[in-house]
């Protein structure tokens, strides 16, 4: 009898989760500042995500360290019962002396444009680059998704990082990320498989159920 030849390691799903709504979410430039909780649309988002999970076998769950990230993940941990980690490499872009500061004067400022059009030359004042924060996104769910081969790994991050994972993931070229969308509370998929490049299953989805990724 001939041997069957073995079979090959389910790849591994990374779903990156933007937290939900927060009172100020599109207004400011929060950063990494501490503080910063979910409104109540925010915490509905959040209950929407787990709702979503439903019927994936979820293997890890994770988060930026921010308040707003932990508590979009509360309620998948809650249905899960998994354990949620802080993952320091998905926290928000470190935005330097632009924290905090309001979208509607930072967009009159000639830097601005940069950071629209040219991000990849761009490093917040006294902050971070975009391209720091891509690296270490990119090698953060490397990292997640080795630890969890052929699992699924829910990740709740923030919307700059949560693009330039997907750019990387595409391709795409980071000077050209910001033409990318992450909405609160959106679920973005990402698949692993050994030797093989990255497959974008889903970008800023906000509604269907997520079980289908593992069909």
């Amino acid at each position: 009898m001939t041997a069957a030849p073995p079979s090959k390691p389910e790849s591994t799903l990374l779903l990156l989760v933007r937290h939900g709504e927060t009172p100020t979410t599109g207004q400011v430039l929060p950063g990494r500042a501490p503080g910063l909780h979910l409104s109540d649309r925010g915490r509905a988002q959040a209950e929407r995500v787990a709702e979503r999970l439903a019927g994936l076998p979820v293997s890890g769950i994770y988060t930026s360290p921010l308040e707003r990230t932990r508590e979009t993940a509360e309620p998948t941990a809650s249905r899960t019962g998994l354990e949620v980690r802080a993952e320091a490499g998905l926290i928000e872009c470190d935005f330097g002396e632009w924290t905090g500061v309001a979208l509607s004067e930072l967009a009159g400022l000639p830097q601005w444009q940069t950071v629209q059009h040219n991000p990849s030359a761009f490093r917040f004042p006294n902050g971070e680059s975009f391209t720091q924060m891509q690296a270490r996104m990119v090698g953060a769910l490397e990292m997640l998704g080795t630890a969890h081969a052929g699992g699924v790994v829910v990740c709740f991050s923030h919307a700059d990082p949560i693009k330039a994972a997907v750019a990387h993931a595409l391709g795409t070229h980071l000077d050209l990320f910001q033409r990318i969308v992450i909405s609160p509370g959106s679920v973005s998929a990402i698949s692993l498989s050994d030797g093989q490049a990255p497959a974008v299953l889903m970008v800023n989805s906000t509604s269907e159920p997520l079980s289908g990724l593992r069909a």
